[in-house]
């Protein structure tokens, strides 16, 4: 597979023809030397800035569990970073690939270190990732979202790396994972145990994976010694709109929005049209 050329101006090179395909069929995708380590140092830069050396010195974010440490990055706002969004946005495009055109919003882009397992932390985020679908949690009347999982620094399986069961966006919406009463996903729902469910990824510098939020996925314990550092980008349909259920990811009265309203494009920026 040819990879395409990184632009000076989005510090991403296009998605291939082949990873569309890869993306629909499987619900993932990885994406390999995707972004320009240039602008994964400004990213980890500014995540140590905010959350310090330890991925664990930041104020509580709001959301505790045990996946990952997360804090509000607010990237499309900082002029070192916002740069990326162009490659992200034509990116999600080519991935959703809607044959009316529609363009890609920004929905929400956060750090989400995964805290070393064996120490002591201050926030929650040091354990295991349980395998769940992430579509139900963000209040969206129409699937399409999708997560770019961004890694700073390479990393394999030790760190707590993801999984995806392959094709498992096939299956549609799945629930809320804390209606489950404390057990796995795949107890719940045993057609998965009819997927193959891939390794975990294994990620070089550069190298990202994409899902799909109807896609379901886990991920391990971080091993290390440190923080496995990641940044998290989720577009969205320019079109989706806010289905009027209780929302995880943003404040409704906050922006003065109503179900079935549009996003407000100033909160919520279209990155490609």
């Amino acid at each position: 597979m040819q990879m395409a050329t990184t632009t000076e101006t989005s510090f991403c090179r296009a998605v291939t023809v082949e990873e569309v395909t890869h993306y629909k069929e499987h619900g993932w995708v990885q994406l390999r030397r995707f972004i320009d380590p240039e602008m994964l140092s400004r990213m980890l830069a500014k995540a140590k800035g905010i959350m310090g050396e330890d991925g664990d010195s930041n104020p509580p974010y709001g959301i505790d569990q045990p996946y990952f440490n997360a804090q509000a990055a607010s990237g499309y706002a900082d002029p070192q970073i916002r740069p990326v969004f162009d490659g992200i946005g034509k990116a999600a495009g080519a991935l959703m690939d809607r044959k009316s055109g529609v363009g890609v919003r920004l929905f929400n882009d956060f750090f989400a270190p995964k805290l070393p397992a064996a120490k002591k932390t201050r926030n929650m985020g040091n354990g295991p990732t349980s395998f769940h679908q992430d579509f139900i949690t963000f209040a969206v009347d129409r699937s399409g979202g999708m997560t770019f999982w961004i890694p700073l620094e390479p990393y394999g399986p030790q760190a707590g790396t993801m999984s995806f069961i392959n094709g498992s966006h096939k299956l549609g919406v799945l629930g809320n994972y804390t209606a489950y009463d404390g057990q796995d996903i795949r107890k719940v729902w045993p057609e998965l145990d009819d997927l193959e469910m891939s390794e975990q990824i294994t990620y070089e510098l550069g190298d990202i994976t994409v899902h799909s939020h109807m896609t379901v996925h886990g991920a391990g314990a971080n091993m290390m010694d440190g923080p496995r550092w990641a940044y998290l980008v989720l577009p969205q349909p320019a079109d989706a709109r806010w289905n009027g259920a209780p929302p995880e990811a943003f404040d409704p009265a906050a922006h003065n929005m109503s179900p079935y309203g549009k996003f407000p494009d100033d909160a919520f920026p279209i990155i490609a049209g």
